[in-house]
């Protein structure tokens, strides 16, 4: 199983540090540290989502890859995601494009439509048209990922492209694009149709609700002519490593309980709790907040139900300090990484992860 990190460059106060406050300059200092590490301890990607607020320092998230493309020399470079609904595909094939060569052959789309919806009125597009944008981006897109000239007929939504070649030319031919999704049904289903690999953000709920969704990905899938078996899947989910699982959940929780309560008020939802928060993190749960071993066990039962082949942890959800977070990683890394691939007998990782 890949293994890995994604994150959405938070910069909240500090409530462990004093309610410290970094400047976006020092975050995006530690977020790159972050990502050294990853490599170090031998995970095997770093996602990065694109936010337009306040809160978050990664707008530009290809940018932010880029620098770390450049420190770095093997942890595969993701989105997580890019809201393609607000972008401009173009654009977004010629960005991981450079990223790619930069990076010498590790960059990857992960594309979604966004959880959060900033990047619509800033770049005047309209919420009505939430799906149909995505859903005509990713056409699109697709259509220049194939290479040679561009012949795009153009819709509601985008321009047409008479048949113009897209520079520059990534080295991974083509370039790995991925589907986030929250467990749409429909969403679910285009990624199949698509062929492309799904990773599905459980952040919430009873986790083994979603196996429902793997089975139509993979069944949707074969319908589509594509192999099921060569469709990966992966999963997404808060949590935080500590080396026994009283620190985790006291170091997690109160970064944990800011960030879901703030994003609570503007969506009506009321403030979280530490009992929610510590049944998140039973074995059930959908949290991996814990020892090592505890976070191995989760991974383990939830590969029972979805027999997925990549697993993306959010650690930071909220602000926490640099310290715990690298510390972190560091388990995740040395630990929790080689027990998962043992136990799983060195599966191998579906070819088409690089597809």
């Amino acid at each position: 199983m890949q293994i890995g990190l994604y994150s959405f460059a938070e910069n909240t106060p500090d409530p462990l540090n004093g309610g410290m406050l970094q400047s976006p300059a020092d975050r995006l200092k530690d977020l790159l540290e972050e990502i050294e590490l990853a490599e170090q301890v031998g995970l095997d990607f770093y996602g990065l989502g694109e936010h337009h607020r306040a809160d978050f320092v990664a707008s530009s998230p290809v940018t932010i890859l880029a620098a770390a493309a450049a420190r770095t020399k093997s942890i595969r470079l993701s989105t997580a995601v890019t809201v393609l609904s607000s972008e401009d595909p173009i654009r977004t094939y010629q960005q991981f494009s450079t990223l790619d060569l930069i990076s010498n052959g590790r960059a990857e789309i992960m594309a979604g439509r966004g959880s959060f919806i900033e990047s619509f009125p800033l770049f005047g597009y309209e919420l009505a048209d939430y799906d149909d944008l995505f859903e005509e981006k990713l056409a699109q897109l697709l259509e220049i990922r194939k290479g040679g000239a561009v012949q795009w007929p153009g819709s509601q939504h985008t321009k047409p492209i008479p048949g113009i070649e897209i520079f520059p030319k990534a080295l991974q031919d083509p370039v790995p694009l991925w589907i986030a999704v929250g467990g749409t049904p429909n969403s679910v289903a285009r990624a199949a149709y698509y062929g492309l690999p799904l990773m599905i953000a459980i952040i919430g709920g009873s986790p083994r609700q979603f196996q429902p969704f793997t089975e139509l990905y993979r069944r949707t899938g074969d319908k589509s002519g594509h192999d099921s078996r060569t469709l990966p899947i992966g999963i997404g989910s808060h949590g935080f490593i500590a080396e026994n699982s009283q620190d985790a959940l006291n170091i997690a929780f109160p970064a944990h309980h800011e960030a879901m309560s703030r994003i609570g008020r503007e969506r009506g939802w009321p403030p979280t709790t530490r009992a929610q928060f510590e049944a998140g993190a039973a074995p059930q749960g959908a949290y991996f907040v814990g020892s090592p071993q505890q976070v191995i066990d989760k991974i383990l039962m939830q590969h029972e139900w979805f027999k997925h082949d990549r697993f993306g942890l959010q650690l930071t959800v909220g602000t926490l300090p640099h310290d715990k977070v690298m510390k972190a990683i560091e388990l995740l890394g040395t630990v929790v990484k080689p027990a998962v691939n043992k136990a799983l007998g060195g599966t191998p990782v579906a070819r088409a992860l690089a597809n």
